[in-house]
């Protein structure tokens, strides 16, 4: 994933309308990123720039941005320059991965001078460069000397040279015939590689998707493309410009059918078919904006909850240990009947025994012959007393199979609680469904509270429409499917949940009505996408009216019991859920 030369090109007209717009703050949120608000058109417009190596862009954004209380002192540089400057141009060399914003700034004596910034758009080259009149480097958020780099330096006093380029046809005006012979001359590889070294500007994903469709789905070598598929590929490939050029491109973002977000590109994404999924956008700087925001969101969450998942796992693992010691006890009490049957028998022939005998070999009258046994004896006790502490380890391994089978129970039960809140943290998507989760371990006293945690605002259930205009919902975490079967669902909804597999709550809300089976189908499936089976095939999920599900007494959130229900198999469609889901 990378945000390439031709993209930046559609960001680099998006961008146009800033021309003449006066700068009013800058800001430096992190050690990689710039934040310039501008005065355009009556509004204020923020431009993000980053220099980050994974996540390197120049766009418009709407998200707020926590700044630090004291500023770099690159953004106190910036702020010398460009406080009140005026943007007088935004330029792009072909479609190199560099935006040149150009401003006119008045400089220490009042005088009227030209700076510009080099936004460097090159992953982990990647560099936001301050230029004077004479093309000198001011400063750089990144300095690059001789230990980093010996082809170029970027250091303040150094005259601004452009990165090493190489020689590569430019998709924006490259005639039909010089891009059906430049590709015919590429080093034989895979297709889509060659299209990256004959285009400057262009990503992995906009060469794949040019391949799949000269190609119709296959991913091939220069060897097999025959004439037709050269010409399928110029074809597309005029096409995707045309788009460009005009500013009618289909914005598109990538994720798995998890929603992790993998790619984006300018056209319309095929080649992945049911893999993945896609989303589409209106602009270059909205699918930026989207993208990154998301990303980064993900991110965190996903360090947030680090902790949390570390956790749960130890304490199943030891848990589970626990469980495993106590069931090797209670194979042990298994054998307490032959404990009462030596009591039995030396009381049976208490007459023959005498006080310091070892041991004593007696005629098992239980046994199916019966056979001759040899009991172990105490010789300190006599044998009334030895009959007596049998009856007495009989009675202590009765009472500790009670005992061990009550805590086996428990412990289970313990496992399946800590497995479903596993489940819903690694579903959880932002940093109020992790705090949710993290108060109801707090509230079970699986971990404590140092510091007083200020409550997070009670997120609502996920809501799906099914295709037959049916409300679906699902809870995201233990407390809410609680609230979602015992107390939001009337009697007569359908309930769903994963068969012994952790997940989530799934409510039908009927409004009295006999929804479809087609309806059912889709709850179904969206019960298998929210569970710990979202990537298996043939899930069995239990259905049944919301009358019929009750909560025993003392037990863990989420966990309920229910009778009069039917069992559908379902393959997890995450496709399908994401079209149901509403959105907002």
């Amino acid at each position: 994933m990378a945000l390439d030369g031709a993209f930046l090109y559609a960001v680099k007209k998006e961008l146009d309308f800033l021309t003449g717009s006066r700068i009013d703050k800058i800001h430096q949120p992190s050690k990689e990123e710039i934040l310039i608000t501008l005065r355009a058109q009556g509004e204020m417009q923020k431009l993000i720039i980053s220099a980050s190596a994974n996540s390197a862009r120049v766009h418009l954004t709407k998200a707020e941005v926590e700044n630090p209380k004291t500023p770099p002192m690159f953004c106190m540089l910036l702020r010398k320059h460009l406080n009140g400057g005026k943007l007088t141009g935004i330029r792009q060399d072909g479609l190199e991965r560099i935006l040149f914003l150009d401003f006119e700034a008045m400089n220490e004596i009042g005088d009227l001078v030209s700076i510009t910034l080099a936004c460097e758009i090159m992953g982990r080259c990647s560099n936001i460069i301050l230029i004077n009149s004479d093309g000198r480097i001011i400063d750089s958020i990144k300095h690059v000397d001789e230990e980093m780099s010996r082809e170029r330096l970027v250091l303040p006093g150094m005259k601004y040279a452009l990165p090493p380029r190489d020689e590569r046809l430019s998709l924006l005006n490259a005639s039909r015939d010089e891009m059906a012979n430049r590709i015919r001359l590429a080093k034989n590889a895979e297709l889509s590689k060659c299209l990256i070294k004959v285009f400057e500007g262009i990503s992995p994903i906009f060469a794949r998707e040019a391949v799949f469709y000269a190609a119709k789905g296959k991913e091939i070598t220069l060897e097999e493309a025959d004439d037709d598929t050269i010409d399928r590929l110029v074809f597309w490939l005029i096409n995707a410009r045309e788009n460009l050029l005009t500013g009618k491109n289909t914005y598109t973002v990538v994720m798995d059918k998890e929603n992790n977000l993998k790619d984006f590109c300018f056209v319309r994404i095929s080649q992945y078919g049911p893999m993945m999924v896609t989303k589409e956008l209106h602009s270059a700087c909205e699918t930026l904006d989207y993208f990154y925001a998301e990303r980064e969101a993900a991110n965190r969450a996903k360090q947030r909850s680090y902790d949390l998942l570390k956790f749960l796992a130890n304490t199943s693992d030891r848990i589970s240990r626990k469980i495993a010691l106590q069931k090797e006890e209670l194979a042990h009490c298994a054998l307490r009947e032959e404990l009462k049957i030596k009591g039995d028998l030396i009381s049976a022939n208490i007459y023959a025994l005498q006080k310091g005998q070892k041991s004593a070999k007696l005629l098992n009258f239980y046994a199916d012959p019966p056979a001759e046994i040899e009991i172990e004896l105490d010789p300190r006790l006599s044998p009334a007393q030895n009959a007596q502490k049998y009856y007495s380890e009989y009675r202590k391994a009765a009472n500790a199979e009670k005992k061990l089978t009550e805590l086996i129970a428990s412990g289970e039960a313990e496992i399946i609680y800590l497995d479903s809140v596993f489940d819903a943290l690694t579903r959880a998507r932002s940093e109020d469904e992790i705090l949710e989760l993290r108060m109801e371990l707090m509230e079970q006293g699986y971990i404590r509270s140092r510091l007083k945690t200020k409550p997070p605002k009670p997120q609502k259930p996920l809501e799906y429409v099914s295709s037959d205009g049916f409300l679906i919902l699902a809870g995201r975490n233990n407390i809410q499917n609680d609230k979602l079967t015992l107390k939001t669902a009337k009697n007569n909804d359908i309930w769903l949940h994963t068969h012994d597999i952790a997940g989530s709550h799934v409510i039908i809300a009927t409004d009295g009505k006999n929804p479809p089976d087609r309806t059912i189908e889709e709850a179904a499936i969206i019960a298998a996408c929210n569970s710990k089976a979202r990537n298996s095939s043939q899930v069995p999920v239990d259905y049944t009216l919301v009358k019929y599900v009750k909560k025993p007494s003392d037990a863990k959130p989420g966990m309920v019991i229910f009778t009069n229900n039917k069992t559908a198999f379902v393959t997890p469609d995450m496709e399908l859920a994401n079209r149901l889901k509403r959105q907002g």
